[in-house]
């Protein structure tokens, strides 16, 4: 996978921020972790940021809030919705609005790695 791109995962869930960093660390990717979306928002990573992984259900704004704010701010990465709770009006809010994909924890990787390829442009 190409090394250049940084895909940023945004999760108030350490175990599952970290996880997830880990294993797309072994495939080569490289990786930054925020623990909110307001964080993301002040790190000024937006522009470098090739694919978007992040939780809907978080304290303060949540990922799709989050997602819309950076859409209002003239970006557009793929990005990869998570969630424990699948509410069918939220995945079509999170598709309306660009979203690649809205995937239900505990995540299937086949279904991860998909999307991400699919983010990512890759074979």
């Amino acid at each position: 996978m190409c090394s250049a791109q940084v895909v940023s995962i945004v999760d108030d869930d350490e175990s599952m921020r970290f996880a997830l960093r880990d294993r797309l660390r072994l495939v080569g990717l490289r990786v930054e972790t925020f623990e909110s979306a307001e964080e993301f928002l002040r790190s000024g990573q937006i522009a470098g940021t090739s694919c978007l992984i992040s939780d809907v259900m978080m304290p303060g704004m949540t990922g799709i809030e989050m997602h819309e704010r950076i859409l209002e701010l003239g970006y557009a990465p793929p990005t990869i919705f998570i969630t424990v709770v699948p509410a069918a009006e939220l995945k079509a809010k999170a598709l309306a609005n660009g979203a690649l994909a809205v995937l239900e924890k505990p995540l299937d990787a086949d279904a991860l790695a998909h999307w991400l390829s699919v983010a990512l442009d890759l074979p």
